[in-house]
Formats: structure tokens, C-alpha cells, sequence
């Protein structure tokens, strides 16, 4: 098992109050597990990953179960959930996640920001098929046997695993699988009572650019701008 391959992600958003976007976008995605599947994470295992994912950054327990009761009101919105595709500075590509209840606001404030920092909003189609949609899972690696768990794993999905680094810098290990196979490896996992120190749905890159570390700033100047934006969930883009 060697160390898995991940894109170069923005230091510069952490400056930017990392936590409180964190905080909103976890809110989102219990809001739109409840809205689809119901309160009960027992149930719900859209819920269950949510719950987990704000675990993963902290989230304390009320703001969870505020926005778990939150949902459940006639009066909350409806997210609707929307994948911009475009083109950084020197023809990176970028895929932009929202969850939004003004599909106008949204799509005006990323076009903005795609123009400002000198790329482009492109049309449906255009940047997706140099990404494969799937299944990330992060572990903590201490006490488990990987390589008995990597072959137990390949019957339910499990495509890749490896070495990752986490949002500190610590040592995790990252699972990948199909999107297909997410549920399947979701379960697997809570079967051998292993608790994901996050699972998400990402978009991986199949091929990546290589630029010098000046026109690396500007297209992480450009995601990091992106990151801010109140109804953008995450970024993807494939520079190395």
C-alpha cells in the first residue's frame, strides 16, 4: 500500500474562517439528508454520513441536532443542488459543488468570480469527464490491519487505499470506491464498527496539471474565492 494520490488543495481559505463555512456546509447536507430521508440516522444513512462529516470538523453536537430539528420545519429552505463546471487561470479545470435556494444568486456570483479570477464558466459537460465521481472515506490508521482490510473491503467496492494527510496534517487512510458503491462501503465499514473520520462523495481528477508555483497561486486564489462563497459546498479542480 503506497500513499494515494491527492490534488494540491488551498491553504489560503484558512484564513478565512474555515470553521464557520465548515460548519455551514455540513448544516446544508444534514438538511437536505433529513428533507430526503428522514430525522432517524438509524435510517438514513445520507444523515448518518453527514452526522459524521460534521464530527469530522468539530461541529458541536446542538448546532447538529439544531440543524436536524431545523429540517424537519415547513419554513426551512429547500437546497437545491447544482455542479458548476469551468476553467481556472492556465487551463485548470474546476468543478464547483453549491447547494443553493437561489439557482440566479448562485450561478451570477460564480460566473463572477470565475471572471475576476481570470477564467470561465463553462456549459454542462465541459469539465466533468476529466473527473470520476466517487466515494472518499478517511480513516484513522491506528489499529487496523490494512491489509486484511483491503481484501475485505474489494467485495464491496473498494477501488483504492492508501497513505492520505488530513485537514492538520496528520497521517489518515483514504478509501475510494465507485459512486455506485458508496452505500455498499458505507455499510461494510459500520459492520466492522469503524467510524469514518469523514466520508464524501468527491470528484478525482483523472489527469492533472502541472504548473509553476506562481500560476499555482492564481488558480488557488481563484478555488480559495470560490470556497467563500455562501452557497458553494466544495471545489474540485485538477492542478497537481
Amino acid at each position: 500500500m503506497g500513499r494515494i494520490f491527492e490534488v494540491r488543495k488551498s491553504t489560503m481559505f484558512a484564513r478565512w474562517d474555515r470553521m464557520a463555512k465548515q460548519f455551514t456546509r455540513v448544516g446544508k447536507e444534514i438538511v437536505i439528508a433529513v428533507k430526503a430521508g428522514g430525522p432517524d440516522p438509524a435510517t438514513n444513512p445520507a444523515l448518518r454520513r453527514a452526522m459524521q462529516n460534521g464530527k469530522a470538523v468539530n461541529m458541536p453536537k446542538d448546532r447538529v441536532e439544531a440543524a436536524i430539528k431545523r429540517a424537519q420545519g415547513k419554513d426551512t429552505s429547500s437546497y437545491e443542488e447544482i455542479l458548476y463546471e469551468g476553467y481556472a487561470p492556465h487551463g485548470v479545470a474546476v468543478l464547483v459543488e453549491t447547494a443553493t435556494d437561489n439557482h440566479v444568486r448562485t450561478v451570477a456570483n460564480v460566473k463572477s468570480i470565475f471572471n475576476k479570477g481570470d477564467g470561465a464558466l463553462g456549459n454542462s459537460g465541459s469539465v466533468a469527464f476529466q473527473f470520476k465521481k466517487m466515494g472518499v472515506f478517511r480513516l484513522k490508521p491506528e489499529g487496523l490491519n490494512t491489509e486484511e482490510m483491503e481484501f475485505e473491503l474489494i467485495d464491496h467496492g473498494l477501488e483504492e487505499m492508501g497513505e492520505g494527510t488530513g485537514e492538520n496534517g496528520e497521517d489518515v487512510l483514504v478509501l475510494r470506491c465507485a459512486f455506485t458503491d458508496f452505500g455498499a462501503m458505507q455499510k461494510a465499514l459500520e459492520e466492522k464498527g469503524i467510524t469514518p473520520l469523514s466520508a464524501e462523495v468527491e470528484w478525482i481528477p483523472t489527469t492533472t496539471v502541472s504548473l509553476s508555483e506562481e500560476q499555482a497561486q492564481d488558480v488557488l486564489k481563484l478555488v480559495d474565492k470560490l470556497e467563500q462563497d455562501e452557497d458553494v459546498q466544495k471545489v474540485f479542480h485538477n492542478l497537481a
